[in-house]
């Protein structure tokens, strides 16, 4: 039986039933917060990685969630944070050379966890060339459909900026698509 997020918040409140709301926590998102990690990173063994580094994350720090937004929107902030912070360390992956980038699309189409097509494969390569916020931006409002406003909350920036980043992203994304015709 899956938990609602209410009642995980009040276990969590409970030294005796936290340890039970926390594994709820892992099963109800960790898939969903694994996709928005791997879009970042791209590869299948960082995402992991990092979504471990995020429920780590999440767990020493549990008591700084105050309710003040959703545990879902929590939870994927630390994510998209530490994903972002996975970058930085590895600043030679965060951003992929345009002449480098026919790589990108094999290593993908290799990836026994990739189960996308050629073209899939071809707009993540697009997108791995974008800036570290811009390629955050473009993933959460074109792969998970997210408004700005939860964006906004997410990365703790205005929805114009937002907005701004997006628009740029998708025209580098189309200008990238037209050098690859």
């Amino acid at each position: 039986m899956a938990l609602s997020e209410d009642l995980i918040c009040r276990m969590l409140a409970s030294e005796t039933t936290r340890r039970k709301a926390f594994d709820a926590i892992v099963k109800l998102y960790g898939e969903r917060l694994y996709w928005k990690i791997r879009y970042i990173v791209l590869c299948h063994d960082d995402a992991n990685d990092v979504l471990q580094n995020t429920f780590l994350k999440a767990w020493n720090n549990i008591d700084s969630f105050h309710k003040k937004s959703k545990l879902f929107t929590w939870l994927c902030s630390i994510a998209i944070n530490e994903a972002l912070d996975y970058l930085r360390k590895n600043k030679n992956n965060s951003t992929i050379d345009i002449s480098e980038s026919p790589s990108v699309s094999k290593t993908l189409m290799a990836d026994e966890y990739f189960d996308g097509d050629e073209a899939h494969a071809l707009l993540l390569e697009a997108v791995a060339t974008l800036p570290d916020v811009q390629r955050t931006v473009f993933n959460l409002k074109y792969f998970d459909n997210m408004k700005y406003s939860e964006i906004s909350e997410i990365l703790n920036t205005s929805e114009g900026a937002l907005k701004a980043s997006y628009h740029i992203a998708v025209k580098k994304i189309s200008d990238y698509f037209h050098l690859h015709e």
